[in-house]
């Protein structure tokens, strides 16, 4: 089990890529999300660990489910085959 400062960087993948289909910019996610831009950086590029209310809050801003939030995050974790 990772520790909290073990960054999760597939996790910060999955919402960026999520973030740019959307069309939005980290400003734009942060105000539909309620949290800093400079959070949304640093998730993003796996420099930290969101909490599991924000992972909840990105998803809302993102308009995609946690699952599916949780799920691309997974598939980008799996080494290529």
């Amino acid at each position: 089990m990772p520790h909290q400062d073990d960054p999760q960087p597939a996790l910060g993948q999955a919402i960026y890529r999520l973030r740019r289909d959307a069309g939005q910019t980290q400003v734009q996610l942060s105000e539909a999300a309620d949290i800093h831009s400079t959070w949304i950086s640093r998730i993003e590029s796996g420099n930290t660990n969101p909490t599991w209310g924000n992972v909840r809050r990105i998803a809302v801003g993102l308009g995609v489910r946690m699952s599916d939030l949780a799920a691309l995050a997974e598939e980008l974790e799996q080494p290529p085959s």
